[in-house]
């Protein structure tokens, strides 16, 4: 009788152990639902390939547009200018298998393979701020048309000069889209001058130091020269800083594109006498509601955001875009 009793208390200690462990699995079940709300539904990779000054105004933009999808988690991607670090970043948002995809290229020469990729693996991708050739496989191109630029921009160069001058030209990284096609719309502007001639051409990688340097090595070449064309704002600051030095600013008229902050403060002193607005916020802004449509399986269209010539004259109304 006692071992009956025994067996009784010990399937009845069991019974109530097994029912605190159900009681258990299920708070922990309804904790984890809870703590699961307002969690991201769909994941999307940000490819950049430099977090510049121009980028980081985009990036700014994407960042607050975001912040209105709360159901969209996005991871900024910084590929530092290297290409293959780029590649390594794009395959891996393909392993993690996000929902979507915004790309900007490092190298636009392989970005319709890395658009291939991503679409391959039924990702939607949209492209920003550079095109390509082979563009047209990703579901949506957001930003500007490079070549308007470089026509807008030379052809307040040659208002300035009279149509007649020797023009220095400032590359950016060789084989970039905005190098290749600004560079393009400044010649076919200059090709309609007969007193206008390109004399000097170099690159110096968007880079304000390296603008500097190749401006020193021209003045020391003893052309002459009557503008300098950079295909940025950064490497024009770099070219302005090196004509201060020698005392010759007044000799020479600088022109860039973008229209960023800091070029804006030397249009506004007169050293930068032409920029190019380059509306990067309403890149970052369209971007991001053009990939969020795309994953959410409605139909996108391309957005071409117009360049806008800026100039002494309407500097203050570009001044005010940023405050």
């Amino acid at each position: 009788m006692r071992l009956k009793q025994k067996l009784l208390v010990f399937l009845s200690v069991l019974m109530v152990l097994a029912l605190v462990a159900c009681g258990k699995s299920e708070t922990s079940s309804s904790e984890d639902d809870a703590g699961n709300k307002g969690k991201a539904k769909y994941k999307i990779g940000v490819a950049l390939p430099i977090f510049n000054e121009f980028r980081s105004y985009i990036l700014e933009a994407m960042e607050e547009e975001a912040k209105k999808h709360p159901e969209f988690e996005f991871v900024y991607l910084n590929a530092e200018n290297d290409s293959m670090k780029q590649l390594n970043q794009i395959q891996n948002l393909i392993s993690q298998k996000v929902d979507g995809i915004i790309l900007n290229a490092v190298d636009t020469t392989a970005a319709a393979d890395l658009v291939s990729k991503i679409k391959e693996a039924g990702i939607p991708v949209v492209v920003v701020n550079e095109t390509f050739e082979g563009i047209e496989k990703a579901d949506a191109y957001v930003g500007s048309k490079s070549i308007q630029s470089g026509i807008i921009q030379m052809e307040e160069v040659a208002k300035q000069l009279d149509g007649k001058g020797n023009v220095a030209i400032m590359n950016g990284t060789m084989g970039h889209e905005p190098q290749i096609r600004r560079t393009e719309g400044n010649k076919q502007v200059i090709s309609k001058y007969p007193d206008m001639k390109v004399v000097l051409e170099g690159s110096a990688q968007w880079d304000r130091a390296k603008g500097r340097e190749l401006m020193e090595n021209w003045l020391n070449s003893g052309k002459k020269i009557d503008a300098v064309v950079a295909n940025n704002d950064e490497m024009a600051i770099g070219a302005i800083m090196a004509l201060d030095e020698a005392n010759k600013n007044d000799e020479v008229l600088v022109a860039g594109i973008d229209a960023t902050p800091a070029a804006l403060e030397y249009v506004q002193s007169g050293k930068l006498e032409v920029t190019v607005f380059q509306d990067a916020h309403a890149q970052g802004v369209e971007s991001i509601k053009t990939i969020v449509k795309a994953v959410k399986g409605e139909s996108v269209d391309d957005v071409i955001i117009p360049y806008q010539l800026v100039t002494k004259e309407n500097v203050e109304k570009y001044v005010a875009k940023y405050k």
